[in-house]
């Protein structure tokens, strides 16, 4: 699994290379099928605006696709809601792919038993 950084209108340093993997690393802990995050930083050089610094993720998995994005004042906040953000996203993603089948009941011993009907 590959976590790629990139940058617009901002310098990549080691440092922030560096958290953004230690960061989205514990993301990609909960889910094996994962193959890939790419996460895009930005800034936002109007003075108007709010939010300046945007973090954007996109997560490949084998089943699809999860993106996300965040803005705070600084990229280090940024990049802190962005992967609270991912986990969730991945863990509500994992649980759908390994959904239940609710139309049988299992049994400790592994055996499918029909769901009882009840008719009037």
């Amino acid at each position: 699994m590959h976590i790629y950084v990139n940058g617009r209108n901002i310098e990549i340093t080691e440092a922030i290379k560096a958290y953004v993997k230690e960061k989205f690393g514990k993301v990609a802990n909960h889910y094996d099928q994962i193959q890939g995050i790419d996460v895009v930083l930005s800034v936002i050089k109007n003075p108007a605006a709010s939010g300046k610094h945007v973090a954007e993720v996109s997560c490949k998995m084998n089943t699809g696709v999860v993106r996300c994005e965040e803005a705070a004042d600084s990229m280090y906040e940024s990049i802190d809601l962005l992967a609270d953000k991912l986990d969730r996203q991945v863990k509500k993603f994992k649980d759908k792919s390994l959904g239940s089948d609710k139309s049988s009941i299992r049994t400790d011993a592994g055996e499918e038993e029909p769901a009882e009907v009840v008719e009037e």
